[in-house]
């Protein structure tokens, strides 16, 4: 049985639609991002609301098909149709958008959304580790904190800076306590309704009653420990997906891995535990600890991106891993090449099972996917 507070967050993306229509009309700005390399500080330290868009759902690539090629990712299309159909209340309601160069569809994709929104385009060098990378990094945060400033009528202060960045340090120090449920040999919560909290944050108008709400949940676990209610049995496969970003109505590879037996105890991906990881440093210049922190994730459009390898192999040893899922979105060629990496991370050196899975939003291949995911549980099942 599942939490009951999880029906608080099964509605909380209809919700968070409702307040900030509410929120609009009371002349608070919102500004829409589509990447984990969008620094949410920036937009909160303008007074403005930090949203994610949509772009997780088939409903709309249809439509995104008769402007993009179809052999493009299922993100980006997705992610254009909502716009295109003015069917994503969030799109509709913001004023401004944060866009970034992670790969060349996105990119180009951007260039037909400009003409739909205004944006400020992040432009992301790809070695992080390059000193020359970080300088023109920071330079780009900078061009995006002037350009929020322009289009918002609004002075980004330091004392705002400091603040926003405290504020989502704590978030991101709650949400890994929430992940911390799953290290125990049983979890009072599923992976997948961990996916469903991680999901909506991104929804929300008000950070501090997110929060509270997260609190709330995390109180609810605390006490079905304590009665022994778990959602796996002891011996249930623990295992890590990685790889590209869910969320939802894309989130089928985690139900299938958790109603076949399984358990999904973290989530390796830019809407997972990826952008969790590391805090902005609130000792260091504000725009300085940022473009530090934002840099670091370790998306697979970096090169080399050693820091996903290295993050991987901590989790699997924290979370007591006993199979990894990589998940790559079709056309995701970063992704599916990274693999390769992966699999060698994963069977050569850990010694685990891996399986590499490659799929679309649509539910077509539900059927191929559950038999090849029972296969591997099987596989590893203690």
């Amino acid at each position: 049985m599942r939490p009951k507070q999880m029906d608080i967050f099964d509605s909380l993306v209809g919700e968070g639609a409702v307040k900030l229509k509410e929120a609009k009309a009371q002349g608070k700005k919102a500004v829409g991002t589509y990447c984990a390399y969008s620094p949410f500080e920036l937009i909160e330290a303008a007074g403005a609301v930090a949203l994610c868009l949509c772009g997780t759902k088939e409903k709309p690539i249809p439509e995104a098909e008769k402007s993009l090629p179809r052999n493009l990712c299922p993100l980006i299309k997705s992610s254009y149709g909502f716009a295109v159909t003015d069917t994503c209340p969030f799109f509709f309601f913001s004023d401004f958008l944060i866009a970034e160069t992670t790969c060349d569809g996105k990119k180009k994709m951007y260039e037909l959304m400009s003409r739909i929104k205004p944006m400020v385009i992040l432009e992301l060098p790809q070695k992080p580790d390059d000193q020359d990378a970080k300088q023109h990094w920071l330079a780009e945060i900078k061009k995006t904190k002037a350009a929020l400033e322009e289009n918002l009528g609004v002075e980004i202060t330091e004392e705002n800076l400091r603040e926003s960045i405290k504020v989502l340090n704590e978030e991101r120090k709650l949400l890994k306590e929430l992940y911390a449920y799953c290290k125990a040999p049983q979890s009072p919560i599923s992976g997948l309704d961990i996916h469903i909290v991680l999901a909506s944050k991104g929804f929300q108008v008000d950070r501090k009653d997110y929060a509270e709400k997260v609190k709330g949940l995390m109180k609810e676990l605390d006490q079905r420990i304590a009665e022994g209610k778990f959602v796996n049995r002891a011996d249930a496969p623990r295992i890590l997906v990685t790889g590209c970003p869910t969320g939802n109505g894309s989130e089928k590879v985690l139900r299938l891995v958790e109603e076949a037996g399984g358990l999904v105890v973290c989530q390796e991906s830019c809407n997972g535990y990826r952008p969790l990881e590391m805090l902005v440093d609130e000792e260091k210049d504000p725009l300085e600890a940022i473009a530090e922190k934002y840099l670091q994730i370790p998306c697979s459009c970096m090169t080399p991106n050693n820091g996903r390898l290295e993050l991987i192999e901590r989790l699997v040893k924290e979370y007591k891993v006993d199979g990894v899922v990589d998940l790559t979105w079709v056309a995701c060629h970063t992704y599916n090449i990274e693999s390769f990496r992966v699999r060698e991370l994963v069977k050569d050196k850990l010694g685990l099972p891996f399986l590499h899975l490659e799929s679309d939003y649509g539910e077509s291949d539900s059927q191929q996917l559950k038999v090849r995911i029972d296969a591997f549980l099987e596989m590893i099942d203690k």
